[in-house]
């Protein structure tokens, strides 16, 4: 717990700054343990019914681990139209999961999502921090290939 105490300390232990304390966990962890959940409830005196509120009701906390690179795959109407869902399938396929759902490798995890506001892109998908657009089945082996590679840039 020395990563998480530097965290809150990086923020002052002001209760303020919980959901900052909580997205710089999430980055450290991949998740947000419930050691670190108690450890911030302890410095800054949130209720932890209150932190749980928080990390449940925004999409971007998690409390399961999350995989190195986060897929998500855009079923957007625009996305949708233009083959998602085939798009989604073949991430389902070639990683063995489901929406939601982590490699057992903790390489890569799932979502689909209703936009990301690249409509004219369509059908796009981001991994990790990149975006791309006009994707077809095929790609999906490749790009899949690429990360576990480690050549992501």
């Amino acid at each position: 717990m020395e990563k998480v105490n530097q965290i809150i300390q990086k923020w002052n232990t002001d209760p303020d700054f919980v959901i900052e304390m909580m997205q710089d966990i999430q980055d450290e962890f991949r998740c947000i343990p419930r050691e670190a959940l108690e450890e911030v409830t302890l410095k800054t005196k949130v209720p932890l019914a209150r932190l749980y509120h928080i990390v449940t009701f925004y999409k971007s906390f998690s409390l399961t681990p999350r995989g190195k690179y986060e897929i998500q795959v855009c079923i957007g109407t625009a996305c949708h139209v233009k083959g998602a869902p085939l798009i989604l399938d073949s991430f389902t396929r070639e990683l063995a999961i489901q929406i939601g759902e982590t490699t057992s490798d903790g390489l890569f995890s799932l979502e689909g999502v209703r936009c990301l506001g690249c409509c004219s892109l369509a059908p796009v998908i981001t991994i990790g921090d990149n975006l791309y657009g006009d994707v077809k089945v095929a790609d999906v082996p490749k790009l899949l290939a690429k990360y576990k590679e480690g050549n992501n840039e």
